[in-house]
């Protein structure tokens, strides 16, 4: 079924010289937003193809955390000698969220360079590609938070009708971020394949400088270092609701500022190179 709807996309219009680069590729946009029902079957395809004769699928990830988050919710509460009652929910959301981050931005970079065979012999919108891989991650990143769910029954949190529609707004947050943050990586790395490796080592480093396994109120007198990293804040808007709290105003507003800084600058380079993608390949 889904190799007869691909071939169908082969009928498109190439490009030609009536509209602008920008035109065109606002429609790219606007077009691989529309076939939402392509993308998201490509992206349950990738994870059944993933995980095929698996009995857990993709829950072996959910059931790897869990003993991570475990493990580490032990050793950590008891190093920074922290009440397990508040560290592990705090640990179970924050970890779960990471790796989302994570997955999305080592994917990112290869989401054109592994799906050449398609690009090069069908004709389909280029944001198509990034939105397929962000809901193949945005699924197994679903599997995860059953973790923070197990863990808040344990430990009796309930953060209300208020908190959970405000953590779904921290996720449409960090997925309107994570957009923009693919699609330049997959430019950037389509055309300089040694980028992948230099943003596997970063995302190693932001790990450790970002409060996912330690409080931020350990920092102390040095909390703008944390202020500075954006992926707190964005973490932060969907923790925090989790946990009962209000998210801080310079979540949102560092998470917005974000938000709108990178996708002008994407949209300016998707609009300059976008025709050139398929070329580098």
């Amino acid at each position: 079924m889904i190799c007869l709807r691909l071939r169908k996309q082969r009928t498109g219009v190439y490009d030609s010289g009536d509209r602008s680069q920008s035109e065109r590729a606002w429609e790219d946009l606007l077009e691989g937003g529309r076939r939402w029902r392509l993308w998201s079957k490509l992206g349950w395809h990738d994870i059944r193809k993933r995980y095929r004769r698996s009995v857990l699928g993709p829950f072996w990830l959910t059931l790897s955390m869990a003993v991570m988050v475990a493990s580490l919710g032990l050793i950590y509460g008891t190093l920074f000698r922290l009440d397990l009652e508040n560290y592990l929910p705090f640990l179970a959301i924050g970890l779960a969220t990471w790796t989302f981050i994570a997955a999305f931005l080592n994917e990112g970079c290869t989401s054109f360079i592994d799906l050449e065979p398609l690009i090069k012999n069908v004709r389909i919108p280029m944001s198509l590609h990034i939105l397929r891989v962000l809901w193949r991650n945005l699924i197994i990143y679903a599997h995860n938070i059953v973790i923070f769910a197990g863990v808040a029954v344990v430990f009796g949190i309930w953060p209300g009708l208020g908190g959970i529609l405000l953590a779904f707004a921290g996720l449409g947050l960090l997925l309107v971020n994570a957009g923009w943050i693919m699609l330049l990586c997959g430019m950037i790395c389509t055309r300089f394949r040694d980028v992948p490796p230099i943003v596997a080592s970063v995302i190693q480093l932001l790990f450790f400088v970002t409060p996912v396994m330690w409080k931020p109120e350990l920092l102390g007198d040095r909390r703008y270092l944390m202020v500075l990293n954006p992926f707190y804040h964005l973490i932060e808007a969907i923790r925090a609701p989790l946990l009962g709290h209000l998210p801080h105003w310079e979540n949102w507003a560092f998470g917005l500022l974000f938000a709108v800084a990178g996708w002008a600058l994407t949209f300016a380079a998707f609009a300059r190179f976008r025709k050139r993608i398929a070329y580098w390949l």
